[in-house]
């Protein structure tokens, strides 16, 4: 992962207005079929992870785990996941798994 790529493409993306902050306004994008990819910090708890495979699995969305803090430095938030609507953004991001 180009961890420099990534925190550029977020910060454009959350300028974009591309980007969901919080558990649960990724669950709303990803069950409504509108997230390209979640992102989830490292520092996420083991329930936190196991729940957001869960969901991007079920339905088909690419998990994205970034290394701790990247996500918090990139955004300027604190919050642990992120949904990236569908669009070019998010298939940037995904390309850099």
């Amino acid at each position: 992962m180009n961890e420099t790529r990534v925190r550029g493409m977020l910060g454009f993306a959350v300028k974009a207005g591309q980007v969901s902050f919080g558990e649960e306004a990724c669950r709303i994008l990803i069950r409504g079929g509108k997230c390209g990819v979640m992102l989830l910090d490292g520092d996420a708890g083991a329930s936190t992870r196991k729940k957001a495979e869960a969901m991007c699995r079920a339905e088909e969305v690419p998990l994205m785990i970034l290394p701790a803090g990247l996500m918090a430095e990139a955004t300027g938030r604190g919050n642990i996941a992120a949904a990236v609507k569908k669009g070019p953004f998010a298939e940037q991001l995904a390309g850099c798994l």
